[in-house]
């Protein structure tokens, strides 16, 4: 979504790529503009680094990549030069998670050519942007990179020493704050555990990305260089009784974006709602093709908002979407405005569960309440939204004759 602006039925990408999804037909699919091949058309020199995680594995990806983890699929592939989706020059691999031992393939090598290092994939990842930072910016094209960092990402512990530790002395709720963390439950006392790692490895990321900054800083172009910083999902680290992702509570599905461009985007702090699917537009809004997005992408271009140059919108809305998978088979839909947020749960014996969040009043989540009169507003406007899109989602007509209309 963030690359292409097209929903997950669209894109071809509704869970996650590995051996088992591909034989569903899961994978980024081909022909799919990005704002990557769009900037590319206009002039631009593009890059991506790091974790892609879009290609669907094949059974030489067994032999050249990763492997075949012990959960029976193999994740990490080699994408072929004619499946690079906008990217000219390319440091990068699939899905592997060993952050202290990565391996990639670099520009045009063959699947057979990786290249293995003995590094923190973070480390080295910025590392190699820093030099392509210093290599355009000597040259007159205009480039866009995309860093795409795997840690915090399990193992957590998989962090450099010299970023562990850190976190040690503290306790449960030192590291948990959060009011929707039942303290002393078993998923709490795993939380704090991993909670130790994944701090460390967000603080070596936060110098990581600070080096990059230092880098592009000291060249000619860092005035007029737009840099976003953003996450794919957040984790739950406790709160709710979960540990992990891939549920429709803020801590996984609200997710940071700094946009930074000292010399055209002044300091500010904005309320602006910017989803997975506004991300491609807006990029090609900052670099001034906002006549040039594609009409497949259903994104909003918000470039002017966030560059302080017109209003938030008065009422946004974002859509939540999960697919069944087989560790959880319900299929899930939502909206979340600034202020509410409802999630419409298809479970697998044809039971639709709804969920409803006051999030001004109770930000954490405390209180479910679907059938208040707002929550069948939004319930009305999440219909709406998946009737315009086509969406297949097939809690639709349960939720309409739930709610009425």
């Amino acid at each position: 979504m963030f690359l292409t602006s097209g929903l997950p039925h669209e894109n071809g990408v509704p869970l996650n790529v590995n051996s088992e999804s591909a034989e569903l037909g899961v994978g980024l699919r081909d022909g799919m503009p990005t704002w990557a091949s769009v900037l590319r058309e206009n002039g631009y020199r593009t890059g991506y680094i790091g974790k892609w995680h879009l290609e669907p594995p094949t059974p030489d990806d067994e032999i050249h990549g990763e492997g075949r983890r012990d959960d029976g699929k193999v994740w990490d592939a080699y994408s072929p030069v004619d499946r690079r989706f906008g990217f000219d020059d390319w440091h990068s691999y699939g899905a592997a998670d060993k952050h202290l031992q990565p391996h990639y393939w670099v520009q045009d090598a063959a699947s057979s050519e990786r290249t293995d290092v003995d590094a923190w994939s973070a480390e080295h990842e910025v590392d190699v942007a820093i030099e392509q930072i210093s290599a355009q910016a000597a040259g007159d094209l205009p480039f866009a990179l995309m860093v795409s960092l795997n840690p915090p990402h399990q193992p957590f512990e998989a962090v450099p020493e010299r970023y562990r530790h850190r976190y040690d002395g503290l306790s449960e709720r030192e590291l948990l704050t959060r009011d929707n963390v039942p303290h002393g439950s078993a998923v709490a006392s795993k939380a704090a555990v991993i909670a130790r790692d994944y701090f460390s490895a967000v603080t070596g990321v936060d110098d990581q990305v600070g080096r990059l900054i230092a880098a592009l800083d000291a060249t000619r172009i860092a005035a007029d260089t737009i840099v976003l910083f953003t996450s794919d999902h957040g984790m739950q680290l406790g709160s709710h009784d979960e540990l992990f992702k891939n549920v429709p509570f803020e801590e996984s599905m609200r997710i940071p974006l700094i946009v930074r461009c000292p010399g055209i985007i002044p300091a500010h702090t904005s309320t602006e709602m910017v989803t997975s699917l506004d991300f491609a537009p807006t990029i090609l809004g900052f670099a001034g093709l906002e006549t040039r997005i594609p009409v497949s992408m259903r994104g909003a271009d918000r470039s002017p908002v966030l560059r302080g140059e017109a209003e938030p919108s008065v009422d946004p809305a974002a859509t939540y979407y999960r697919a069944p998978s087989a560790s959880d088979p319900a299929d899930v839909r939502g909206l979340r405005t600034r202020t509410r947020k409802l999630i419409a749960s298809w479970e697998p014996d044809d039971n639709l569960v709804l969920s409803g969040f006051d999030l001004s009043a109770d930000p954490f989540e405390l209180c479910d309440e679907p059938d208040t009169p707002a929550m069948r507003e939004l319930a009305h406007r999440l219909l709406a939204r998946l009737d315009a899109e086509n969406d297949p989602w097939p809690g639709t007509g349960p939720l309409r004759a739930h709610v009425g209309g």
